[in-house]
């Protein structure tokens, strides 16, 4: 248990990220621990401090206050919100995967920083790395992304890359609507496991997901991959198939879509194109 102004202060960054409302209560009190980034082996911490949640917040719906505030946006704190919150904070910040060893000390934003996993990418080219620090930025532009196509739901113009790089990567969309009463904890647990698989095998660069939408219902996660290839070869491995099998009965409805993001030479900026077909990437 951390105690102290100065030491709650100095050590909150972020808030656990959790991926639907609808969790368990193990998983609520996820979203109430915090966050330290370490610099030297790019790792989150996790320290339990507080609090109970006050009874007249837990009496209302789970979805409540969400569109008072965008979960999507860091947080700003002051020692009475951190010592006597009045309700947790759901902080969704782009979730990218560690990079390999070598490239380890990379400036870490902290503005709007990013959560980095524990698995590190086998490697990494050098157009991939300038998308990954580009990506530290990465959010929605509002709170309506669920129902936006893909090229409006997100802060594309504001990422800037070297302009005298030109790549391609692979992006993956789903679409979804979970059935009422589905296990929500059990999906949680299957679908981190094949993240983390994915990230092991090469090739994932970012996993981002939001939050139901509390009217349709409906929610959006993407994928960024370094190629099409990484992206077929992860759907093959075991905790992939076991999270989709998963998936299949969680979900009313589940669509998946495939972009391809480019960056050509002589410009800092990214273009969304519909995939077809063909390779993409490398």
């Amino acid at each position: 248990m951390i105690k102290g102004a100065e030491s709650v202060n100095r050590l909150v960054k972020n808030l656990w990220p959790i991926r639907d409302r609808n969790l368990n209560a193990q998983r609520q009190r996820m979203a109430q621990s915090w966050l330290r980034y370490n610099v030297n082996d790019v790792k989150y911490k996790n320290y339990s401090v507080f609090p109970k949640i006050s009874p007249a917040y837990s009496a209302r719906p789970s979805r409540y206050k969400e569109r008072e505030r965008n979960p999507h946006d860091l947080p700003t704190f002051d020692f009475n919100s951190l010592t006597h919150p009045q309700a947790p904070v759901l902080y969704l910040p782009p979730l990218l995967s560690s990079l390999p060893e070598q490239h380890s000390s990379e400036h870490i934003p902290t503005d709007h920083p990013p959560v980095v996993t524990a698995t590190r990418l086998p490697d990494i080219d050098p157009a991939s790395l300038s998308l990954h620090k580009a990506l530290h930025h990465f959010k929605p532009v509002d709170a309506d992304y669920a129902g936006k196509h893909y090229t409006e739901a997100f802060n594309w113009r504001q990422l800037v890359l070297p302009e005298d790089e030109e790549r391609e990567w692979f992006c993956v969309v789903f679409r979804s609507k979970r059935k009422a009463g589905s296990d929500g904890g059990a999906l949680y647990d299957a679908d981190k496991a094949a993240h983390e698989e994915a990230i092991r095998n090469g090739g994932l660069i970012l996993y981002w997901y939001g939050i139901p939408d509390p009217v349709t219902g409906m929610n959006l996660a993407t994928c960024i991959w370094q190629s099409r290839k990484h992206a077929a070869a992860a759907t093959s491995r075991p905790l992939h198939s076991k999270a989709m099998k998963l998936a299949l009965r969680s979900y009313d409805a589940y669509l998946l879509e495939r972009h391809i993001l480019r960056k050509t030479k002589g410009s800092t900026g990214l273009i969304i194109e519909p995939f077809v077909s063909g390779e993409v990437g490398w």
